[in-house]
């Protein structure tokens, strides 16, 4: 509770290699009052991972798709309906948030309840363009040329060497180190222009006003075509900090430099500091390998949703699976070894 207003956190769920960093933290976190997963997966190891949580801590609340069907990206706007209580600050975080800095929530839901004025508001997030713009106009971070404030800009938002050498910047000189307050900004309005939504908050009274229906594209419809509607900006509050691991064309990449395992080795040191945090660690870890030792069990089972028809392949893809083994190899080995270092030290 902050101010009267219960806290709720959600997730779009999941995946759970990126999850067993991203929920310690919000279970430890006095000031969430509830945590709803949106169960928007058809994977049965996830789901029954996400049932252990549920179960070992009344905090956890799943939330299953209201229209029976899941299809990633597509089918998480059904969920909004449901983040309408006009006493409640919703906080959205993807599953892939893999560190944010201890006070995040009490910093973020204090922002928002003094900025009401905004539709919604956003943490600078390592690893999100228009972030990464911010640190690079407030000469937080040396790159190797001026990158424009554009969304899904190719190099900032879509190349996965770029994210691992952000990363492994940001976890070598603020990080490991605790000086990420060094890269604060400030507050920044923005209106009238998408963003990567790794992590929003908005008041449940004003979702009640279009009853949370959210068609199509949930990132274009809030953080652009509503609050554009509505004659609203958005904010972010760039005195708070969060690490997002990757966008979908990011994650190889990132996977070949062992992102993810750097901060797992981290959070797991930085969590044995603090025994209430150690305790939930060792228990979801220990979570994570029960369902692991049943993997083969679980994905037998029937996924609780209707699947969607894939959608046909594009002709760029059919024309590349038909290219020789050896072309499609030298093609990787080119991508291997592309430009990786974007970043002064």
């Amino acid at each position: 509770m902050y101010q009267n207003y219960k806290v709720v956190v959600n997730t779009a769920a999941g995946r759970r290699r990126y999850m067993q960093y991203l929920v310690p933290p919000i279970l430890n976190a006095d000031i969430v009052d509830r945590y709803d997963i949106w169960v928007n997966t058809h994977n049965m190891v996830d789901i029954e991972f996400f049932k252990k949580l549920a179960k070992k801590y009344p905090k956890v609340n799943l939330v299953w798709q209201p229209d029976g069907v899941v299809n990633g990206i597509a089918s998480i706007n059904a969920f909004y309906r449901d983040c309408c209580d006009k006493d409640t600050i919703y906080m959205k975080l993807d599953d892939d948030v893999v560190w944010f800095e201890p006070e995040l929530f009490e910093k973020m839901v204090k922002f928002r309840v003094d900025n009401p004025e905004y539709f919604l508001v956003s943490p600078l997030v390592i690893n999100n363009a228009l972030s990464t713009y911010l640190l690079q106009v407030h000469n937080k971070i040396k790159l190797d040329k001026y990158y424009m404030s554009i969304c899904m800009e190719r190099t900032i938002s879509l190349d996965g060497w770029f994210a691992a050498d952000l990363h492994n910047w940001f976890m070598e000189k603020y990080l490991t180190t605790g000086k990420y307050q060094e890269l604060y900004v400030g507050k920044h309005p923005m209106a009238m222009g998408r963003f990567s939504i790794n992590c929003i908050l908005w008041f449940g009274g004003e979702m009640a006003e279009f009853k949370g229906e959210v068609p199509g594209d949930d990132e274009e419809f809030l953080s652009c075509i509503k609050p554009t509607q509505l004659g609203k900006a958005n904010c972010f509050n760039g005195d708070a900090l969060i690490a997002h691991f990757a966008f979908g064309t990011q994650r190889e990449g990132l996977d070949k430099m062992d992102i993810l395992n750097r901060y797992g080795n981290i959070l797991h040191e930085l969590w044995k500091q603090d025994e209430t945090m150690r305790k939930i660690d060792v228990s979801v870890q220990q979570m994570m390998e029960e369902v692991e030792t049943r993997e083969d069990e679980l994905s037998a089972l029937p996924s609780p949703y209707r699947h969607v028809p894939k959608e046909r392949e594009t002709f760029a893809m059919r024309w590349g699976k038909k290219l020789p083994e050896k072309v499609r190899c030298a093609i990787r080995e080119l991508q291997r070894k592309r430009q990786y270092k974007f970043i002064e030290r």
